[in-house]
């Protein structure tokens, strides 16, 4: 039995990404389509890491395309991740392809560890991935990474990222004598600190650079939106109203500065008792929700108050690769994948097609 290239396509419409939520063939993923009388060949191109998820993928596109009557397609599901559009007039970092800022209005809400997580469920899923540790006063990714030791200076003014579970890092804390020694600096002092420590390190053809932002929108808020070409923003708020009214605020400083807002992720929704397993929302429910529909964003997760998650931090074993197969991991995973849909919705960055153009005297 032949088939037409067109009745295949037909079939691939019927098949929905669940993480874009569009089907195969308006949201642009099918790379190829190959029929020769009754065999069949399709390539899925995913614009954005979901390695989990390639095999599952793949049994949809051969359901639909069964139903029709196709046998034995060959169906290959691959990721291909763009670099996308950044602020106007602000210098692309060599080696990075999209830079997430991770940010919160106030501490004490979860945002280092969403940081942390959301940037090795990236890497869980495929993608290339570094983090930076912009909180200078406060540097914590050293400690959830299980990494110690100095960046190598292997060519002048420059440093090697740290490497801890598979993903390139930096941070002040590589840096300062000891884990307890402050960093009693003024403003200025923290800013250029911030652009050596991005700019300075030779980061290895990332796909994603997360930022891990200190609380508040302050010097180093205005430096990342003014120097620092960010593809995005998360913002990472917990039910109550004191951390939403926060979160608002650091929400709005980026669309000022007309950085796109990835979207929003509720901490602690939900307290899970270790003893029964009884789930209470102590802090409050309903004001990510809430707030995402305030400000027409996407709430892209909910994470519940469960002590794993603070001691396999502090363990330098974060949630994701600590238990990659529980619950926890599975809704970072969710997450980001929800994150880098968000980003490969983007438009594309287009600077490296253009052309260098010269003027001279002759």
């Amino acid at each position: 039995m032949a088939f037409s290239e067109q009745a295949v396509r037909a079939a691939l419409a019927q098949v929905i990404d669940p993480d874009t939520r569009c089907d195969l063939v308006s949201g642009m993923a099918i790379r190829a389509v190959r029929v020769e009388g009754a065999a069949v060949a399709v390539d899925v191109e995913l614009g954005y890491p979901a390695r989990s998820q390639f095999e599952p993928m793949r049994a949809r596109v051969v359901a639909a395309l069964e139903a029709i009557g196709v046998q034995g397609a060959q169906v290959s599901v691959a990721s291909r991740i763009a670099s996308h559009a950044v602020q106007r007039g602000v210098k692309l970092i060599p080696g990075v392809r999209n830079i997430i800022a991770v940010a919160s209005g106030k501490g004490g809400v979860g945002k280092s560890t969403t940081a942390v997580n959301l940037a090795l469920a990236l890497a869980a899923e495929g993608a290339r991935v570094g983090i930076l540790d912009a909180d200078i006063y406060g540097p914590s990714i050293p400690t959830m990474l299980g990494i110690s030791g100095r960046p190598e200076s292997l060519v002048q003014n420059t440093m090697e990222p740290l490497v801890g579970h598979d993903i390139q890092a930096n941070s002040i804390g590589f840096i300062i004598p000891s884990s307890d020694s402050p960093m009693v600096w003024r403003g200025p002092m923290v800013t250029q600190a911030l652009e050596q420590l991005l700019t300075q390190t030779r980061w290895r053809d990332l796909d994603y650079l997360v930022v891990d932002l200190p609380p508040g929108t302050g010097d180093i808020q205005l430096t990342l939106s003014q120097r620092v070409p960010v593809t995005g923003a998360v913002i990472v708020t917990t039910p109550q109203d004191i951390a939403l009214l926060d979160a608002r605020k650091g929400l709005r400083m980026f669309q000022k500065v007309n950085i796109p807002i990835l979207g929003l992720v509720e901490n602690m929704s939900m307290h899970i008792c270790s003893n029964c397993g009884h789930a209470e929302p102590i802090f409050g429910s309903g004001g990510g929700q809430k707030m995402a529909t305030d400000y027409e964003v996407e709430l892209l997760g909910q994470l519940p108050l469960d002590i794993r998650i603070r001691e396999q931090a502090d363990a330098g074993k974060p949630s994701v690769v600590a238990e990659p197969d529980g619950a926890i991991a599975a809704a970072y995973l969710a997450i980001a994948r929800r994150v880098a849909v968000k980003i490969a919705d983007l438009d594309r960055d287009m600077t490296s097609r253009f052309p260098n153009i010269v003027v001279q005297n002759t």
